[in-house]
């Protein structure tokens, strides 16, 4: 499973409660595979950006429907996932956000 620890972390989400999460709870959330558990993430994170995880929380958000015009689709399900880092320790890429 080691080499798919790249696969896992799809992209960072950076909104303005992402960044109250970061700066009050030292907490980053990321967009993650849909497959991926906890400890797999956990993992991730840890060989990703070299720092020390405290805890891992998940949620499965659901497509919403959009429309264009008459056309009607669905955005595609995600899952997300809000990284807790041990007290010390911050992801300095996402600082400057």
């Amino acid at each position: 499973m080691k080499s798919d620890l790249r696969h896992i972390i799809r992209k960072h989400v950076a909104t303005e409660r992402t960044t109250r999460l970061r700066e009050k709870n030292n907490e980053y959330v990321f967009e993650v595979d849909k497959k991926a558990n906890k400890f797999q993430i956990k993992e991730a994170v840890e060989d990703a950006f070299r720092v020390k995880v405290d805890s891992v929380r998940t949620m499965i958000v659901a497509g919403k429907v959009r429309r264009m015009g008459r056309n009607e689709g669905k955005t595609s399900t995600c899952k997300k996932a809000v990284v807790r880092l041990k007290s010390g320790q911050a992801i300095s890429i996402f600082d400057n956000i």
